[in-house]
């Protein structure tokens, strides 16, 4: 992941094209007076490229769509009062309808020079060899816990559990008997996870068990004292390449176009004028 305090130009385009292209602009998804509420408004208000709308919450979708009415309603009083007779209107509206004019052309140059970009199999093949080390999928542990408030509960269980003669079975029980934890109910399940995705403590001492055992001692957290059994474990891998393929071309595709974006600023700045006040 590559963190920058500030895009640059080149990249600011293309978020914002990404935005448009992640909905249909044309659609309509509501209507005031006879006035459509299009993707085109709403691509206005979710401004993230990594959010789409249409998976979005239904209540929230609802919420911004409330919103876009509610504009509507109060656009229409305002286009129905004096004020389209002042002079601040009119000499405003002049000019954000040239500021919309170009914003308009350029999103849709923008959105036909994305798609002129390709990216092969091969191509991306070449990456996925030349990188693979950031293809790699990390340790992962298919654990259980039980958490409890005091350091004398959590022993109290692992000496309990220390006389089973079926750990997995028992432990399942106990869990759903005595842990705090919302894991509790399913026997203190916590599926398959990845060592950094727990609080350190946690994983260390899960890493430190052999499958089928328990933790020896309470393992203190920030949530409380926990006992962990160790169900499964699975090593470091590689990603497959046509697991990550998509991803990879959908990355290229970005970078190439990113690439040649820059390169046309750079090339256009060299003829334009440019003064700064």
């Amino acid at each position: 992941m590559i963190k920058k305090s500030i895009l640059s130009l080149s990249a600011a385009l293309i978020l914002s094209s990404s935005t448009a292209m992640a909905l249909d602009v044309q659609k309509v998804y509501a209507t005031v007076n006879g006035k459509a509420i299009t993707g085109a408004d709403i691509a206005l208000v979710v401004k993230n490229p990594q959010v789409d709308f249409e998976t979005l919450p239904k209540e929230t979708q609802k919420n911004i769509l409330k919103g876009l009415v509610d504009k509507k309603l109060l656009s229409s009083v305002a286009l129905n009062s004096d004020v389209v007779n002042d002079k601040i209107y009119k000499s405003t509206l002049k000019s954000t309808i040239e500021n919309i004019k170009e914003e308009l052309a350029m999103q849709i140059w923008m959105q036909k020079e994305m798609k002129k970009t390709k990216i092969s199999d091969s191509e991306a093949k070449k990456y996925y060899n030349d990188n693979k080390s950031r293809f790699m999928q990390p340790e992962q542990y298919k654990a259980r816990h039980i958490l409890v408030k005091t350091k004398k509960e959590a022993q109290d269980i692992i000496n309990k559990l220390s006389k089973s003669k079926n750990l997995k079975s028992d432990f399942a029980k106990l869990a759903k008997e005595k842990s705090t934890g919302p894991s509790g109910k399913n026997g203190g399940d916590l599926g398959w996870f990845p060592k950094d995705r727990m609080v350190s403590e946690f994983s260390k001492a899960t890493g430190a068990l052999k499958r089928g055992t328990i933790t020896k001692t309470p393992v203190k957290t920030q949530f409380g004292y926990h006992v962990i059994y160790l169900e499964d474990k699975k090593a470091p891998s590689s990603i497959s390449f046509d697991k990550i393929k998509n991803d990879i071309k959908t990355f290229l595709v970005q970078n190439k176009f990113k690439q040649k974006v820059d390169s046309l600023i750079k090339s256009e700045s060299k003829k334009a004028k440019i003064i700064y006040k």
